[in-house]
């Protein structure tokens, strides 16, 4: 509703003005002050008038957007704590080396980038020498998530402090026998220096608030002191784009993750050209953060600003400062002074008096390279005040140039980050600008040298000096010899073997009901992590949220509406269960955390995640891969699985392939059990795999289904082939000459098939046996090995082919997936191969309904299954025609 005017009411004409004429008194002030002084002075006071009322906690919002001018100033920046000319020194060899590491690369075509880390040098080096704690002191140490396009400067310092030598640099992007250089930081090529992956983009971002926030989860829970461990996460102004970047920063402040720290190198480029051209991204970031509850740090000029500041008595560059847009600021780092002159000071009067108390020097200092982020004591300051901030995580926006001291050929060019190389004599002019005694005659070959002051230069024994106080190298990935988890006692493995009689149960039950008991194990127990992204109650598991806990850094501040109830929600700061919220990728990140918590705390952790089916492999299947590249262990479950089982949820919610996507990651274990004690064994074999004495760096996907079913009991002597893949569940009978074939059924398929077998029995007299494929993923990895064995000259029968060995009759092989996800076993089964399966969109139907419409409903699977018969001449085909018309196909 409006006022008669047509002016939209605010929140403030809703509250009682207790003194009118005192209101008004305040609204005229600023009339006067706008009228005599400008809208300028008016904003201003303002402005400071609500910094005041923040700082002196008054309850007001928070000002969304500042000045573009540097949080903390020059007069506020706190004591350097180093020798300043020496860390020049030693960034200078990085810069070099990292620029030669890629130039020289170029000759084998694998290319790199140069202008990234050239920006943000400054920005690692203060934190190495400075601020980010090593894992060889007092507990975890920190946690780096380094910007994948940097990791020529990474791999450049660990040259200069001997960790890496010229042959690494120059097998970087290449495996080189295992002496080569991963082309971003990849856990699984080089696991003694990442940590983390990071550059899928956002996806680090995403990962590092997830981090924090397991830090504290182990705090809180007893397990682990993580105390002193800090997230520091660096990423750049184009990659906040990804929605994963922003997607978790109120959870960061919510959780008031102040072990956290994010820097974004805003050196106003993306990979193509400015982030935001008409725009300013760090006012937008800056917004975007404040608003989000984070603290926000802007180190956007360096010292030479100062001057320029000093002389401002208008506000006029300040303003200035503001409106340019960020391609306008590029654009000025590549023209000369007269242009600046015009096109910047020319924008007012007041700017153009100020001008002409500026040199041309100092305007060229300060508008080509004179930048926050490339001042140590800048950095130095903003890193600082991070840390020294309390109750919130602290996102640091410095300002660089992109290709920054690489000469005026690549420095804010909209090309640098595709330029992979510098010429001889660009790398003569850097060597000037940097001040290395690198002598010409180096360059004689034509080939860019490697620098190196020497292993007992000041230059190295000053940054190892600085490493070993801070408890270190960093980055480093350290995995401590684990004792292996001793095995949970058998009686939760049992409860399933022994079957549910007459009781129908779910196989997403039967998985819950396992963890529930193994979460009792009193040596095991406590590692395991429950994690759900807001679907518990679906599936099943209310009844740990008493026993186990929501896990809340607040507690429970309120009653629960239903804490009269057995299975109350109950949340406490030691809770077990991680239940995130309607979102995959932050449960998929809480995921990674825990599985790859026995590297970065030595701690090892058991984490299960539980979701629809559909919203795993497909909705955050990067995140899968970033799991097998970090080396984590665990068990994700794609739960209400298959095409069919999930009844009426229609097209995009029915998930018949996502066993299909899963094989194609050499890390995971994907298995489709059909019954409880396949769980079972399954789990229990999972846990000797990743957690027992001869541990793997592999994670198994199960999927379980919504269907509720009796529950057998396990047969003797299935367990090898259950976790091998395959195995002869129930053998068909029919008469003595009946033809026969082979069922081969996975996860809820089973049923089908079993039903089948039935009618192929009683009404066509022929006999099938009936198999539990319990993993087609498992059967094709081992085939495949099989053929490797063979062109290494070894005689190696795959299991698939050895377990079906002389079964007579064709083979079917059906599921509620694709038919390429049972396909994929094909060419290793002898016998006469077919498939059916569950191809094209979901239905909104009932469970019959949309079996009969994918054709793999008992009827379907008989008629098929008499036609592969008919094809042989083992039965007439008029048995199809007829079996159709019986079944009403």
């Amino acid at each position: 509703m409006t006022d008669p005017v047509g002016k939209l009411p605010s929140e403030l004409d809703q509250l009682p003005d207790r003194d009118a004429e005192e209101t008004a008194e305040w609204a005229a002030s600023l009339d006067a002050v706008a009228e005599h002084a400008g809208p300028h002075r008016a904003a201003y006071l303002m402005r400071r008038t609500l910094q005041h009322a923040e700082k002196a906690g008054v309850a007001l919002p928070r000002l969304l957007e500042t000045d573009y001018v540097n949080t903390i100033p020059t007069s506020a920046e706190p004591a350097f704590d180093g020798d300043e000319a020496m860390e020049q020194r030693i960034t200078a060899w990085n810069r070099w080396n990292a620029a030669a590491m890629v130039t020289r690369g170029s000759k084998y075509g694998v290319g790199g980038h140069i202008a990234t880390f050239a920006s943000a040098a400054w920005l690692y080096e203060t934190g190495f020498n400075h601020f980010f704690r090593g894992k060889e002191g007092d507990g975890s140490g920190d946690q780096l998530y380094i910007q994948g396009h940097a990791s020529p400067g990474i791999y450049a310092r660990a040259f200069l402090d001997g960790r890496l030598t010229e042959t690494h640099l120059d097998n970087f992007r290449q495996e080189a026998g295992g002496n080569g250089l991963p082309s971003y930081p990849h856990p699984r090529r080089l696991p003694w220096l990442w940590e983390f992956p990071t550059v899928s983009m956002g996806l680090g971002p995403l990962s590092a608030i997830y981090q924090a926030r397991f830090n504290r989860y182990l705090h809180n829970r007893g397990i682990k002191d993580t105390a002193n461990s800090h997230v520091w996460a660096f990423l750049g102004d184009g990659e906040m784009d990804e929605p994963e970047s922003t997607a978790a920063l109120a959870l960061a402040s919510r959780e008031q993750l102040d072990n956290l720290t994010f820097v974004v190198n805003c050196n106003l480029q993306r990979l193509d050209g400015p982030v935001r051209a008409n725009f300013k991204i760090v006012q937008e970031l800056e917004a975007q953060f404040r608003g989000a509850g984070w603290n926000v740090v802007k180190s956007l000029w360096g010292s030479a600003w100062d001057e320029l500041f000093r002389l401002d008595t208008t506000g006029a560059l300040v303003r200035r400062l503001r409106e340019v847009p960020d391609a306008q600021f590029q654009t000025y780092a590549t023209r000369d002074v007269a242009y600046i002159r015009e096109h910047f000071f020319g924008a007012e009067p007041a700017l153009v008096e100020l001008a002409k108390l500026l040199t041309d020097a100092k305007i060229a200092e300060c508008f080509y390279t004179s930048r926050g982020g490339h001042e140590a004591r800048k950095v130095y300051a903003a890193y600082r005040a991070a840390l020294a901030h309390k109750g919130a995580p602290t996102v640091i926006l410095a300002q660089t140039v992109k290709g920054y001291t690489l000469g005026k050929g690549f420095e804010s060019k909209n090309a640098n980050h595709q330029m992979k190389k510098l010429t001889i004599d660009e790398f003569k002019g850097m060597r000037e600008l940097l001040g290395l005694p690198i002598p010409d005659s180096a360059f004689a070959d034509g080939v860019v040298p490697y620098g190196h002051p020497g292993a007992d230069s000041p230059e190295v024994r000053y940054l190892q000096e600085r490493r070993a106080a801070l408890g270190g190298p960093a980055p480093a990935r350290r995995v401590q010899p684990l004792a292996p988890l001793p095995e949970p006692e058998e009686r939760a493995f049992k409860a399933l073997y022994k079957g549910s009689g007459k009781q129908e149960m779910a196989t997403t039950m039967a998985f819950v009901r396992l963890v529930k008991d193994l979460m009792r194990d009193k040596q095991t127990g406590r590692r395991w992590v429950p994690i759900v992204p807001d679907e518990a109650r679906t599936f099943g598991m209310e009844s740990l949220f008493p026993s186990a806990g929501i896990y809340s850094p607040l507690g429970q501040t309120y009653e629960p509406v239903d804490r009269d109830q057995l299975m109350y929600y109950k949340e406490a700061k030691d809770g077990q269960i991680l239940n995130e919220g309607i979102t995959e990728a932050g449960a998929m990140a809480d995921f990674i955390a825990a599985a790859t918590s026995y590297a970065t705390h030595g701690e090892t952790m058991i984490p299960f995640y539980i979701f629809y089916s559909m919203f795993g492999w497909q909705r955050t299947g990067d995140q899968m891969w970033q799991l097998a590249d970090q080396l984590g262990k665990g068990f994700i479950v794609g739960a209400t699985a298959g095409r069919t089982t999930l009844t009426g949820e229609g097209l995009q919610h029915a998930d018949g392939h996502s066993h299909l996507i899963a094989a194609t990651n050499p890390a995971s274990l994907n298995y489709d059990p059909a019954f409880a004690y396949e769980i079972a064994v399954i789990v229990k074999d999972g846990l000797r795999r990743m957690y027992g004495p001869e541990a793997e760096n592999v994670f198994y996907y199960l999927t379980v289904y919504n269907e509720p079913k009796p529950q057998p009991a396990m047969p003797e002597g299935v367990e090898d082939g259950i976790v091998k893949g395959l195995y002869r569940f129930n053998e068909g009978s029919a008469g003595a000459d009946a033809p026969r074939l082979q069922l081969l059924a996975s996860g809820t398929a089973i049923h089908w098939a079993l039903e089948a077998q039935q009618l192929l029995a009683d009404d066509w007299n022929v006999a099938a046996d009936v198999w539990s494929a319990t993993s087609w993923g498992e059967l094709r990895r081992d085939a495949l090995e099989a053929d490797e064995a063979l062109l290494r000259g070894e005689q190696r029968t795959p299991y698939v082919t050895q377990a079906l060995e002389g079964a007579p009759g064709p083979v079917l092989a059906v599921s509620d997936w694709m038919r390429q996800v049972p396909d994929q076993i094909s060419q290793w089964v002898e016998q006469d191969w077919s498939s059916l399966g569950t191809d094209g969109f979901g239905l909104s139907d009932t469970r019959a309904a949309a079996r009969r419409h994918f054709g793999v409903d008992a009827q379907s699977i008989t008629v098929a299954a008499l036609a592969q018969l008919a094809r042989r001449g083992e039965a007439p085909a008029s048995a199809v025609k007829e079996a159709r018309e019986r079944y009403g196909l």
